[in-house]
């Protein structure tokens, strides 16, 4: 670590630190954040001309206490405009994308877009961020080391400045930390931190989040993240060689997609990934044997995560290898036919009420007047209802005055509200994008610092087939009903 102090203009910042184990871009991100000039606008003066984005430190020369010179300007300040009203479509593109409403991006770190696209997906969870509000700098209970919490914290500040920021964010903090707690995502090859598998990110850091997230001091444990994105699976263990037969159960955070030649669909990929094959000892014959394993949904999370399983390890290149087939999803996804008979049961009511109140938005009000104190009892929210799809029971007054606690309930109905993709043929090299959609329904492509608005048509697009962006990680948003 190396300290200088930097003249801009008339100011002069003092004991800026230079990390010399990282490029010159991420020091020209922290000067933005402390002068408001982009990183593109920077003329940083050096021994022999310019500072480039990606000069080696050891060739640039630079001594403690050195006195760098930086030219260029800051970004204006965005004012309201002093006019009457302005249609959207004549605002400048900056002034554009503050009325879009959307989050800002998170610059490029060096090989950081599979960090970018999944800190984009979750900041899209309101629950997520609501928990992460609570988390206090001394909330740490003792069941959590202190990476962890130092990870938690870093999340938390970092949703936070994605919503307070119009400009793109630089995550310097958060992806220290994340380094700090999970040293394979600081791995070096020839001087640059290498890319990383974006599913492995983002299972790390929802597992983190799940320990940190939990209320041990209360009688019902609250698990947030189990909550939010926990499924429970049910699975019969059989061996057709002895007939041994076992049941387990489990809780996991993805769905596995899995491809084949035979698959072609979402739904397909689901139901092979249900199955799967596994070699164990058998008691009753003495050695190992074939098990099959076949699994059920038992009880379905709030936000639904699927995972394409498109790479695999190649022996001959020594490398995870991508599976380009064309693997079709949809924007709204039911997986009824994926439950257990227990969770079926349990979900044909709230799936009856949800077919009554979509024939209705669809004009079938014949009986709408008859029908009006039922209507009062039932109410539906999809995707888009964020205070009562948040998970949270509702209060209304019955009939009688008395006020009732209604409760939220499932219906195996999904919304698709963010895509991960990945454009090239290895995981661990490649560019990974965040497509989220807003609580205005819009659509946004977040190719790191650069927000881009997109079609609701384009984004089912992305299923793969060629060297194009193609989804790797989907996530649900479940539709639910209140009773």
């Amino acid at each position: 670590m190396l300290t200088v102090s930097v003249k801009w203009q008339k100011e002069l910042l003092k004991a800026v630190e230079i990390d010399t184990s990282q490029p010159p871009y991420v020091f020209k991100c922290q000067l933005y954040d402390l002068t408001g000039v982009p990183p593109e606008r920077q003329k940083i003066m050096v021994k022999g001309g310019l500072l480039k984005d990606d000069a080696d430190w050891s060739t640039v020369g630079l001594k403690p206490g050195q006195k760098l010179m930086m030219m260029g300007t800051a970004d204006e300040v965005v004012k309201a405009p002093e006019k009457g009203p302005v249609f959207m479509e004549d605002l400048p593109e900056e002034e554009q994308v503050v009325s879009l409403g959307h989050s800002a991006g998170l610059f490029n770190l060096g090989n950081t877009c599979y960090m970018n696209s999944t800190v984009q997906c979750l900041h899209s969870v309101p629950e997520l961020k609501s928990a992460l509000v609570k988390y206090s700098h001394s909330g740490r209970n003792n069941d959590v080391d202190q990476t962890s919490h130092m990870l938690t914290v870093a999340t938390r500040d970092l949703f936070g400045e994605l919503d307070k920021s119009v400009k793109p964010v630089a995550p310097m903090q958060f992806w220290m930390v994340l380094r700090k707690k999970y040293p394979q995502f600081g791995q070096l090859h020839n001087g640059v931190f290498m890319q990383q598998d974006a599913e492995e990110c983002w299972t790390q850091l929802l597992y983190t989040l799940s320990q940190s997230l939990r209320s041990p001091g209360s009688s019902e444990n609250i698990d947030t993240v189990k909550d939010l994105f926990g499924i429970e699976l049910a699975s019969r263990i059989h061996c057709q060689e002895s007939g041994e037969e076992s049941s387990e159960t489990e809780s996991v955070y993805s769905l596995k997609c899995h491809i084949s030649q035979e698959v072609n669909h979402l739904h397909e990929g689901l139901k092979h990934g249900l199955k799967s094959e596994l070699e164990k000892a058998s008691p009753a014959l003495g050695r190992s044997a074939i098990y099959l394993k076949e699994s059920r949904i038992n009880g379905l999370p709030r936000y639904l995560t699927i995972q394409f399983v498109r790479f695999f390890w190649k022996r001959e290149s020594n490398q995870k290898a991508k599976i380009l087939r064309k693997v079709d999803y949809p924007l709204e996804l039911d997986i009824y036919d994926l439950c257990s008979e227990d969770l079926r049961k349990q979900l044909e009511g709230p799936r009856q009420i949800l077919r009554d109140e979509e024939g209705k938005k669809l004009g079938l009000k014949a009986n709408e007047k008859s029908s009006s104190s039922k209507d009062d009892d039932v109410k539906m929210t999809d995707a888009e209802g964020s205070s009562i799809a948040s998970g949270e029971s509702s209060v209304t007054t019955s009939q009688e005055g008395v006020p009732s606690e209604k409760e939220k309930r499932l219906t195996g109905i999904y919304d698709l509200v963010a895509v991960l993709t990945h454009k090239g043929r290895s995981a661990d090299s490649g560019h990974y994008v965040a497509w989220v959609k807003q609580e205005s329904g819009k659509w946004i492509e977040f190719d790191d610092d650069n927000p881009i608005l997109q079609r609701e048509e384009d984004i089912v697009k992305l299923s793969g087939g060629g060297d194009w962006h193609m989804a790797y990680i989907c996530m649900y948003k479940a539709r639910t009903v209140s009773m």
